[in-house]
């Protein structure tokens, strides 16, 4: 049993590092993100949401069922944590 975990961790392990080989540098300004994402949220920020501050837009506008997503899994696995480790009885 205990072997069997350990292989499907190290496959798993070797996947993610396999799939990162591809991705762009860490602050690459060349990057896809860089190039096509960022000056759309700069240029069109204002003019779509009708909000002044560009973060707030980009968490609340354009990424707000995307947040509301990690917010529910955050308070799912919270409440899974208290679940599992309260104390029946006295």
């Amino acid at each position: 049993m205990k072997w069997t975990a350990l292989i499907a961790v190290c496959l798993t392990g070797g996947l993610l590092i396999y799939g990162t080989a591809d991705m762009p540098d860490w602050g690459d300004p060349a990057s896809p993100a860089s190039l096509h994402v960022s000056p759309r949220y700069i240029e069109k920020t204002v003019e779509e949401t009708a909000v002044p501050n560009m973060v707030t837009s980009v968490l609340a506008d354009y990424r707000g069922y995307d947040t509301l997503g990690e917010t529910t899994v955050i308070f799912t696995a919270g409440i899974a944590c208290i679940l599992l480790i309260r104390r029946f009885g006295k």
